[in-house]
């Protein structure tokens, strides 16, 4: 670590008190200010063309103030700058919000030692930074994990709170879909091989950084489309002042340069023109501070708008490590002779649910892994599962024959039996029926040697449990219009259980990763977005075809890769808060956007009287203020449009607050509150502000 790494941990204290400071307190402008000033440089302000109008119009009248100084001049060249800098300053907070949960996160980053495995089985010792993909490096307890990869051996607690803040150690292991480790975690007991899968300088932590600094922020097609708006309305704003020169001129009034900035600044939509990137920005740290990792600001807008949520059952409706709990024999078979071959079965199965079965078979029924694994060393051909063929287990060459052992899914060891002549009996499909229907997985164990029939030995019961409150969470996506889809590869009994016991509109039972594509191509071809949790390998693709991917960060690689937003807390249930957050930025920009173009209105019998008054005298009407001079008038209404983006800044970065409930009954309330709103405060504070104004030199 450099002497940067102090500076960075003093940053990430004074950041994490600006945080817990509020939206809008005095030290956060104070901290952003500089960063304000620094977005003064004209190629900054070129990106927002609202706020280059003003930026210009600042420029030009600071100019003519200085060629021809008054009091009225000075007083707009004020404002105008402060418009400006304040609109700086509101994305300038939003930013510096996302500079301190990168700030935190840089001491994760670190160059660490690693213990490289090389292909003749030695150990080299190398700097993490030296790594490739593809690696394998050696951690043990105690010891930070060098780089991003997946466990490919053994099984480890890991200490994940510098990334994730939650003080509790998680288990990472090999062979399930908890394999990913995170490079800069710590290691906190037994050993694990890594095999890494990001290049240096690629890391998630690195990716992490990026995306909460806003580096990496790209305006979403929303924002676009709105910032299209503006510029346009700007433009035709723009051409209406211009012309208002020669009517001037015409009616024998001389323009004034000054004046006519001002009426433009008043007209243009110059509060959500400053507003707007701070609130996706904003929206984007909203999500960060739930733990969610959004890869694009197109992902949290898509979350505002999906209608349908596809959600894997093992690990994200249940807690998905089934763990064998029963073993029902077959009529005639020993339990001892079930153990054994269901034992055996599983020697080569390094998921969780395999460990479970050789753990019961030890520990309740006094089998010896050890030794049935050493009777078989050299002459057993392990057959692997798929999910074409459903089932796993081992050949055996023995002085009787080959002895195939076989383990799967019940429907395809009964298919397997039956095909082969065997018969199993009839109380092993009726115990299969009585564990799917209480929502458990039922796997039937086989054996056939040689030529002879295939025996059905018994049944393996896998019990897996479905999370506390899962069904009020699936009550609010429905209040939401969210349509709940369970996808699992589990038999259709089964998932209808865990189905009902969950709350979930629908449910498609034994999935494979081609059905869950169809199913979201399917949705997405009827016009509606599609939203997926998922942690597993075999969800990758799935996860990359949705319009929202929310990956478990216990996930693998592979998910992480193909998601678009990632769980640092692996809760798949947080995509309900991820939903909530979407819709809160929407909403909070079309608020903004009314509010703005609303009391542009009110601006508008402010400014307009007060520049024709004397030339056309009957426009006196139009003063419903009653304000007390042109100039006093314009000044009032350039000070209410510089303080109104003061005021609305807290809001965009907090949001509008999302309730549940029919979009025409959002609608409506928005509009009442910012469209009449909007429309109904800027009579009232710039009469308040003329009231103080009017008393001002050069305002008579």
């Amino acid at each position: 670590m450099t002497t940067g790494v102090a500076r960075e941990d003093r940053l990430t204290d004074d950041s994490a008190d600006i945080v817990r400071s509020g939206a809008f307190a005095p030290r956060q402008l104070i901290t952003s200010l500089p960063e304000a000033l620094r977005k003064l440089d004209p190629r900054g302000q070129a990106r927002n063309p609202v706020m280059l109008v003003v930026y210009l119009g600042a420029i030009i009248t600071t100019v003519l103030a200085v060629r021809e100084p008054s009091w009225f001049s000075f007083a707009v060249v004020f404002w105008l700058w402060f418009t400006v800098l304040f609109a700086n300053l509101a994305e300038a907070v939003a930013e510096g919000r996302g500079r301190a949960q990168a700030a935190s996160l840089r001491t994760v980053r670190q160059d660490t030692m690693a213990r490289r495995l090389d292909a003749d089985g030695s150990i080299t010792e190398t700097s993490g930074g030296d790594l490739a993909v593809g690696d394998k490096i050696v951690v043990e307890a105690g010891e930070v994990i060098a780089g991003d990869g997946d466990v490919v051996e053994g099984i480890a607690t890991v200490d994940e709170s510098a990334i994730t803040g939650e003080s509790a150690p998680v288990v990472r292991e090999s062979g399930g879909d908890r394999s990913a480790v995170t490079g800069g975690t710590v290691v906190l007991s037994d050993r694990i091989i890594v095999r890494i899968t990001t290049s240096p300088g690629e890391s998630f932590v690195d990716r992490m950084i990026a995306l909460v600094e806003g580096s990496s922020r790209k305006k979403t097609p929303n924002e676009i489309a709105l910032n299209i708006l503006l510029a346009s309305l700007t433009v035709i704003f723009l051409l209406a002042v211009v012309a208002i020169g020669p009517m001037q001129q015409y009616a024998g009034q001389a323009p004034e340069p000054v004046k006519l900035i001002a009426l433009l600044v008043c007209l243009i939509p110059t509060t959500i023109g400053a507003l707007l990137s701070s609130i996706g920005i904003a929206g984007m740290d909203r999500l960060v501070q739930r733990n969610v990792l959004a890869m694009s600001g197109r992902a949290v807008e898509a979350a505002g708008d999906i209608d349908t949520l596809l959600m894997d059952k093992t690990g994200t409706i249940t807690f998905g490590n089934r763990r064998a709990t029963n073993l029902i024999p077959a009529t005639g078979v020993t339990i001892g002779e079930l153990a054994r071959e269901a034992c055996q079965s599983s020697l080569a199965d390094d998921t969780p649910e395999g460990r479970s079965i050789i753990d019961l078979c030890r520990d309740e029924y006094g089998q010896d892994p050890h030794a049935l694994e050493a009777a078989g060393q050299g002459q057993r051909e392990i057959v692997p599962f798929t999910a074409q063929n459903r089932m796993s287990g081992m050949d055996i060459t023995t002085a009787a024959g080959v002895r195939c052992i076989r383990k799967g899914a019940a429907d395809a060891m009964l298919r397997w039996a039956d095909e082969a002549g065997g018969r199993p009996g009839v109380e092993v499909s009726d115990e299969v029926d009585r564990i799917s229907a209480a929502g458990g997985t039922p796997l039937v164990v086989g054996v056939r040697i040689d030529a002879e029939p295939p025996q059905i030995l018994g049944t393996i019961a896998l019990s897996d449990v479905v999370k506390p409150g899962m069904a009020a969470r699936f009550a609010q996506l429905r209040a939401m219009g969210i349509k709940t889809v369970m996808v699992t590869g589990d038999n259709p009994r089964t998932a209808r259980a865990i189905a009902e016991e969950a709350g979930v509109d629908d449910f498609v039972a034994e999935a494979t990763p081609e059905d869950k594509l169809a199913l979201i191509r399917k949705e997405q071809s009827g016009g509606r977005l599609v939203a997926m949790t998922g942690d597993g390998t075999n969800d990758a693709p799935a996860l990359a075809q949705a319009d929202v991917g929310l990956t478990m960060n216990t996930g693998t690689s592979a998910a992480k890769e193909a998601g678009n937003m990632v769980d640092l807390d692996s809760d798949p249930t947080k995509l309900i808060d991820v939903v909530a957050i979407g819709k809160q930025l929407l909403i909070t920009r079309g608020a903004l956007t009314t509010f703005s173009l609303a009391n542009d209105l009110a601006k508008y019998f402010a400014v307009l009287p007060a520049l024709f008054a004397g030339v056309y005298p009957q426009l006196d009407n139009l003063n419903v203020l009653g304000l007390s001079s042109p100039q006093s008038a314009i000044v009032s209404a350039v000070i209410f449009n510089a303080l109104v983006i003061v005021a609305l800044i807290p809001l965009a970065l907090r949001g509008v607050r999302y309730q549940p409930g029919a979009a025409s009954t959002l609608l409506g309330r928005n509009l009442l509150i910012y469209g009449v709103g909007g429309v109904i405060t800027p009579f009232i504070g710039i009469w308040l502000i003329d009231l103080v104004v009017r008393f001002l030199p050069g305002m008579g």
